[in-house]
Order: C-alpha cells, then sequence, then structure tokens
C-alpha cells in the first residue's frame, strides 16, 4: 500500500462485524479498507465467540433483529455470494431450551415471541425428561457461588418447564465464518490489512478525513466506522468521540469452559443450547463431544473490568471454573467435575446496558458498531447490513439524530428501528444486563 491511499470508507476492525459491515457496504458500490492490528480476520475475541444463535432477547427490537440473524446463517452460501478457499463455516440448528422459573427472563420473552413471530412450543417437565432425560427439574434459587453455604441447599420445587425454539443454534467455527465474510468483501472489491495499527483518527474541521497507521501510512476516507471490539473505546478516545457520547464501551474479562460429556451421552450429536437463569449458565455442544458452559453474569460473580486491552489475564481461573462446571453437575447431576481445567479467557465489549450502539457519531462521517457486550456474533451479517444503510442515509442527507433510520430486513421484513441502538440513548432498563452468547 502507498502512502496516500484513499478508500470510500474505512472499517477498523476486522472481526466478525467488521467483516460483515465492509460485505455490506461493498455491495452497495463503497470501496472499503478494513485494518487490523492482529494477523488475519476474527483472530480476536470473535475467535473465542461461543458463537450461539438464540433470540430471546428481552427487547422487541433485540428479538426482531436476532429472529431475522437466523436466516442469514441458514441461507450462508447464498448470503455470501463467494467462495471461500477454507471452505464454510456450518450452522448447527440444534434448537435452545430457554428454562422458565417464577418471574424468570421467559416472562419477557414469550409475549415478543408472538408478536414478532418466533416459532416456540413450551414444554412441561414430562416432555423435557423425555426428551432430555439427563437434565434435573430443580428450582436452585438465587444464583451463588460454590463457597456459600445456599449453594449446596436442596432444590425447593420444580421449573416450570422449558420455551423450546427449533430455529436456533450455533456456528461451528466464529473465525471461519469471518474469513468467509472477508472473502466475500474482497469479492466486492473491499481490501484488508492486518498487523497493523490505527495510531491516529484524523479530521479536517467537525468532519472525519482518514487514519494513520503505525507503518507511516496515511489513508484518507470520507467515512470511517469504528468496530474495533474490546478496544473500541481507545479508538473513540482516538477519533475525539469519546465523551460526547451518553452511552459508552469497555472492556470486560470472560471465562468459558469446556468439559467432557457424562459417560453415554454424545452431547455434540444430540446435545442442544440452553439458558438456564435458575443457575446463571448457558451451555451448548462443542466438537470432542464436550459441553460448553457460559456464565449469565449473576450478580455474585465479580466483574473484572480491563483498562488495557492488551494486557489482561487470560488464563482459566480455579474459582470461576468451579462455580461454573459445578453449577452445570447441579443441572446435570451424572456430568462429574473433571480434573483438568479446560476454557477460554477473552474480552467482551461492553456497553452501559449491555445492548450494542450501531449508530453516527457527533463528528461527522465517524460511526460505531460497538458494545456487542459478548452476545452479537448472530446478528453480524444484520448488523452489515443495517450499518451500510444506516451509512448510506446519513452521509445522503438523512438527519438520524432527529429521524432515526429504520431497516427492513432482508429476510423477515420486520422493521428494525436504528434509534434504539443510539449512543445518546438512556440506558434501557429492560435490558437483561447480561449474555448468553
Amino acid at each position: 500500500m502507498s502512502e496516500d491511499e484513499s478508500f470510500d470508507a474505512i472499517v477498523i476492525g476486522a472481526g466478525v462485524i467488521g467483516a460483515a459491515v465492509a460485505f455490506e457496504l461493498g455491495k452497495r458500490g463503497w470501496s472499503t479498507l478494513n485494518v487490523d492490528k492482529l494477523p488475519s480476520s476474527g483472530y480476536g475475541s470473535t475467535s473465542n465467540s461461543c458463537a450461539i444463535v438464540r433470540a430471546h432477547y428481552s427487547t422487541f427490537d433485540g428479538v426482531a433483529m436476532a429472529y431475522e440473524g437466523f436466516s442469514y446463517w441458514k441461507d450462508w452460501p447464498n448470503y455470501l455470494e463467494a467462495d471461500d478457499e477454507r471452505g464454510l463455516a456450518l450452522y448447527h440448528q440444534c434448537g435452545t431450551l430457554l428454562f422458565m422459573v417464577e418471574g424468570g427472563h421467559h416472562e419477557k420473552v414469550r409475549p415478543l415471541f408472538d408478536e414478532i413471530g418466533v416459532p416456540y412450543e413450551v414444554w412441561d417437565t414430562d416432555v423435557l425428561a423425555e426428551r432430555f432425560p439427563f437434565f434435573e427439574h430443580g428450582v436452585h434459587g438465587e444464583p451463588s457461588r460454590p463457597e456459600d453455604d445456599r449453594f449446596w441447599e436442596e432444590p425447593e420445587g420444580e421449573v416450570m418447564g422449558v420455551i423450546f425454539t427449533p430455529d436456533s443454534g450455533y456456528v461451528s467455527d466464529p473465525q471461519l465464518a469471518t474469513h468467509n465474510l472477508q472473502r466475500a468483501a474482497e469479492a466486492q472489491g473491499g481490501v484488508f490489512r492486518f498487523n497493523t495499527e490505527v495510531v491516529d483518527v484524523r479530521r479536517n474541521g467537525n468532519r472525519v478525513a482518514g487514519i494513520d497507521l503505525d507503518d507511516g501510512t496515511r489513508v484518507d476516507a470520507p467515512v470511517v466506522v469504528n468496530v474495533a471490539g474490546p478496544h473500541s473505546f481507545v479508538i473513540n478516545k482516538m477519533a475525539g468521540v469519546y465523551d460526547s457520547m451518553n452511552i459508552k464501551t469497555k472492556a470486560l474479562r470472560h471465562e468459558v469452559h469446556h468439559v467432557p460429556s457424562p459417560p453415554g451421552i454424545d452431547y455434540e450429536r444430540d446435545g442442544i443450547h440452553t439458558s438456564d437463569a435458575d443457575l446463571a449458565i448457558y451451555i451448548r455442544p462443542e466438537s470432542g463431544n464436550n459441553i460448553l458452559i457460559g456464565s449469565e453474569d449473576p450478580a455474585c460473580d465479580p466483574q473484572v473490568w480491563v483498562e488495557d486491552p492488551d494486557d489482561y489475564d487470560n488464563q482459566v481461573s480455579d474459582a470461576q471454573w468451579n462455580a461454573q462446571v459445578l453449577r452445570l453437575a447441579r443441572r446435570m447431576p451424572s456430568l462429574g467435575v473433571p480434573p483438568d481445567k479446560k476454557g477460554v479467557v477473552d474480552l467482551y465489549d461492553v456497553s452501559d446496558d449491555w445492548i450494542p450502539i450501531y449508530d453516527r457519531t457527533d463528528l461527522d462521517g465517524f460511526y460505531v458498531a460497538i458494545g456487542s457486550s459478548g452476545n452479537q456474533f448472530k446478528n453480524a451479517p444484520v448488523a452489515g447490513h443495517c450499518m451500510a444503510e444506516l451509512i448510506d442515509a446519513v452521509e445522503g442527507g438523512h438527519d438520524h439524530d432527529t429521524d432515526p433510520v429504520r431497516v427492513t430486513g432482508v429476510y423477515t421484513g420486520l422493521e428494525m428501528d436504528m434509534g434504539f441502538y443510539s449512543r445518546n440513548r438512556e440506558i434501557n432498563e429492560n435490558s437483561s444486563f447480561s449474555v448468553n452468547g
């Protein structure tokens, strides 16, 4: 690359959402450059995503975007319109079980499913026992940790049953899915540059002008999109827009663990994604006949916020391993607790209310697709489409701040209000303030 290249748009980041933004802009005729400090697309926090595709959000807009996303993954080869020499990521449509307890998350979710048209079934514990006999049905009360005596108390009563959504599941390889999007973007003329760090976001008055890179390269563009994941707040400060945003982002350290399936159970083949707020965990099948266990961030679990996204403890901790594995052992008594601690530790880019920010900023031409809060992998292609529509509209003169852009879903026809994801919104108290992959 020469020292004076120019593009219609620069995308900072080549994770799954950054690659999707480039692909969608490319389909609209924009020349794009993705810049990433890492060696390959999807190499950062995307690579450690649980890649769960589910729709049980607590807001209309959250459910609508996720339900639209189902169809992208089901239609992945046709959506991409491009080949990848590495092959294509696979969507495992295993379904989801949302455990129901009195006052639980399902009370918000089920009316939204009805309103939007998300297919689901309600199973009582008899059906649950027939389909998945290895789950016990107790209600264990407010989530606690193994060092708390309450953790070991016998359950009081049973769960009310589960909501089963047949269309949900998980993506086999999140890094490969991102590489698929890179190849699709390149087929539209997009350029990707790796092992290169952004050191400055340049402006001309109140208009973004481009970026400077650590190798001395200056790249000009009238549009720059911050999709830097856990580094998003660093880039926003660099661009001078951090303080002007009502909703901000910061990096949160998070652990996910892998345990072998119990004896006699092929969870990789016959398992399902579950969301179990009673025990504050979610699980899904994992390759090698393992079970992936994630935390739904109960109040009793410590949150480790990271000031420097390039410097954090990436080793599985004994305390969190024990908490999550023992929680699953309560729901799956035949699990046992393996001696070897296996899992991944990475960062979430968390917004103040755990809802993403898909928006313009007060610096003209500078856009953000940030605050994915560990749950937006599933929405990446939808977010790419929505961001491209928003950018097209705003660059065409539309006043998004006073009249938010509305985007019609390609597959479902659902209308998505991009004002819901505004940087200037108030904290949304309907958010679950947690993650489920």
